[in-house]
């Protein structure tokens, strides 16, 4: 039998992952800060998305007769809880106690949980008079109050007077910024917009403020899309947003110190359950640190500057050139103008007749989708499947979903029990009687702001035999029907979630187990940011116990146990976190000396093998998969930014061992500048 990490807790460990890099000391201090910000934003995300199926079992599990391991379902629930508190004071003692003094001695003084300085208290009142106060909308709760804290909202509770009269204070930081920067004699001050009211209420008030303590609610972000539905998917998708920020609680997260009396009243007048009470620090939406207006030498990194490629630069027509020869684009390390310079050149050239492109997550002002609007009206057949189910990209993916059909695309959505995660784009030009393609398969979406930081993989080619197969797949993705209600399409090159993607990378595992059986040459390295599916997680264990070496780089979520006798004794698994988000998937195969390598848009996760669409691809060109090979070496051998992940969901660093300092991010980049 089996066993897995549960996904959850180890989500909770790559968190704590992160938590790690803002806690090194090498690394400057805004990036530090920065690391503090996405560690908030990212526990911000778990509460809405998977806390409330943690506390939907962890009550189940209560009850009696229920078929549920009680013990284990409670076990994790709490177990979640309590790591979480162990991180958030971690986090406290990082930022107060390690980057705050640091930033003070580099003359950048952050109001922390501490009073004004004299010097900045009349900038902030009169900053306060004249941009804040036209902001705040103070709502005295009674019993009979009408009041619902908006998602991951900020606010003050504030008593009031001799009868401790009770008043809700709006933080508002969707309208201003949430930091307020005063500069003196050369020292930057910087206040939290929460302070600039905290220490103005009597501005406000005229009653004596006994209390103020601040406070969010986080709510769960499910909606629930029914199969059958009229009208346009667009609109009916748009009402259900509208009731996303009116779901449960998952989370009340308060300021320390305040009464327990209070804290049960206000609870209970806004139908927060018990379990959802949590303490937190002074200040929360702690997110919003990636943008403190810090400024000084030596507090961030250097930047790369994108790597032009000059063979695709220089070449008179992009397509024509693809057409030629296969070329890889590698994100954020190589600039992403060739993608950009793909879909101008489709939208203007004449021999285009047609442009199919799938989108998953756009940027909110995307060149990629206005080049498509203009295609559209330049007379091509624009075909556009846009996923409107992108969790929390809906609202962008509707507005550009409107846009495209407006200006003549044809917008294809897909089916509500099915997503579409793959990133393709296809185009097809006139050449005499013959029709040729280009196209473009991704291991991210088509998103020129996200390209500066995610690591990915762009594979521009000409090759008819995949395209020819990647139309198939917008043909089927046309019709609106589930795999279950169509014939299956024959994919021989591509791998298709839905269609032949899990079966064939069990036969590929199968084909390794063979081979080191047989005594032949037998590895798999795969490279993905979540790994949960239990029968691929299966077969993987069943290569280690065959004796098969298997090195995973796994980013976020790792169900896998590595190196347990008997089970995965030949496995090992790797994270990195470095100044990019590690987010390509690469699939590398033995085969016997004859190395297959893939690439794609799925992580073996349930949601990408059994709900999702997705696209992968093989590497033909030989000189781009030596390229694949060697960056997948460089972040195996990195002792820098890499640790291993350990049998009790630790992370442990690599050990250096008087070997060279490999940070595999810095050497890629070397790589490709060569």
């Amino acid at each position: 039998m089996y066993s897995y990490f549960n996904r959850d807790l180890s989500w909770l460990s790559f968190n704590e992952r992160v938590l790690q890099e803002a806690g090194r000391e090498s690394l400057p201090l805004l990036e530090r800060v920065n690391f503090l910000s996405i560690y908030s934003s990212n526990l911000d995300e778990f509460y809405r998305v998977r806390m409330p199926v943690l506390a939907a079992l962890h009550k189940i599990s209560k009850r009696k007769g229920t078929e549920i391991d009680a013990e284990i379902e409670n076990e994790e629930y709490l177990q979640a809880r309590e790591q979480i508190q162990q991180q958030q004071e971690l986090y406290g003692k990082i930022l107060t106690q390690d980057i705050l003094p640091q930033l003070k001695n580099e003359g950048v003084d952050i109001i922390y949980n501490c009073d004004l300085p004299d010097a900045i208290q009349q900038p902030t009142t009169d900053y306060f008079l004249s941009q804040v106060m036209a902001f705040l909308q103070p709502l005295t709760i009674t019993e009979t109050t009408t009041f619902f804290p908006e998602n991951n909202k900020l606010y003050f509770l504030i008593s009031l007077g001799q009868d401790d009269e009770l008043v809700v204070l709006n933080i508002p930081s969707d309208d201003l910024p949430r930091f307020f920067k005063v500069e003196d004699n050369g020292r930057q001050y910087i206040i939290f917009l929460d302070d600039v009211i905290r220490y103005n209420l009597d501005k406000v008030f005229t009653q004596q403020v006994n209390g103020c303590y601040s406070f969010k609610v986080t709510r769960d972000a499910e909606y629930d899309l029914k199969d059958e539905y009229n009208g346009d998917m667009a609109d009916v998708l748009e009402k259900q947003l509208k009731k996303r920020d009116y779901g449960l609680a998952t989370r009340f997260l308060h300021e320390p110190g305040l009464p327990l009396r209070t804290l049960h009243q206000i609870s209970r007048l806004l139908g927060i359950r018990e379990g959802s009470l949590m303490p937190g620090g002074r200040y929360h939406n702690l997110k919003d640190l990636a943008s403190l207006p810090a400024e000084g030498a030596g507090l961030k990194i250097k930047r790369w500057p994108a790597l032009r490629m000059n063979e695709m630069s220089n070449a008179p027509s992009l397509l024509n050139a693809i057409g030629n020869k296969d070329f890889l684009l590698n994100t954020p390390y190589q600039s992403y103008d060739m993608v950009l310079r793909f879909f101008n050149e489709a939208a203007i050239r004449a021999e285009v007749e047609e442009i199919y492109v799938s989108l998953y997550r756009v940027a909110s002002d995307s060149k990629i989708v206005n080049a498509l609007i203009s295609a559209a009206k330049n007379g091509k057949k624009v075909n556009v499947l846009v996923e409107l189910k992108a969790r929390f990209d809906e609202a962008n993916n509707i507005k550009w979903a409107k846009k495209l059909k407006a200006a003549g695309a044809k917008i294809i959505y897909s089916v509500t029990a099915l997503k579409v995660h793959a990133k393709i784009a296809l185009v097809k030009l006139r050449a005499g009687e013959r029709m040729q393609y280009r196209g473009l398969l991704a291991t991210g979406n088509f998103n020129e702001n996200t390209a500066r930081f995610y690591t990915d993989h762009i594979l521009f080619t000409g090759n008819h035999d995949l395209l020819r197969e990647m139309e198939l797949v917008f043909i089927f993705l046309a019709k609106k029907q589930k795999p279950a209600d169509t014939d299956v399409m024959p994919f021989e090159h591509l791998l298709v979630a839905q269609f032949n993607l899990q079966e064939r990378f069990l036969e590929m595992v199968d084909e390794e187990i063979q081979n080191k059986r047989q005594g032949r040459e037998a590895f798999i390295t795969i490279k993905m940011n979540n790994l949960e599916e239990e029968v691929l997680i299966n077969k993987l264990y069943e290569a280690s116990n065959a004796g098969v070496k298997v090195q995973l780089i796994v980013r976020s979520i790792c169900r896998l146990i590595p190196g347990v006798s008997g089970q995965s004794e030949n496995i090992s698994v790797t994270r990195i976190v470095d100044r990019y988000l590690e987010h390509g998937r690469i699939f590398i195969f033995c085969n016997n000396g004859s190395t297959n390598v893939y690439m794609g848009s799925a992580d073996w996760m349930n949601r990408n093998i059994y709900h999702r669409i997705e696209v992968c691809f093989p590497i033909k060109n030989e000189e781009i998969k030596n390229q694949v090979i060697s960056m997948i070496n460089l972040q195996l051998r990195d002792n820098m930014q890499a640790v291993h992940l350990g049998t009790q969901l630790t992370n442990i660093p690599v050990k250096q061992n008087g070997e060279e300092a490999v940070s595999s991010q810095q050497m890629i980049y070397n790589l490709l500048h060569k």
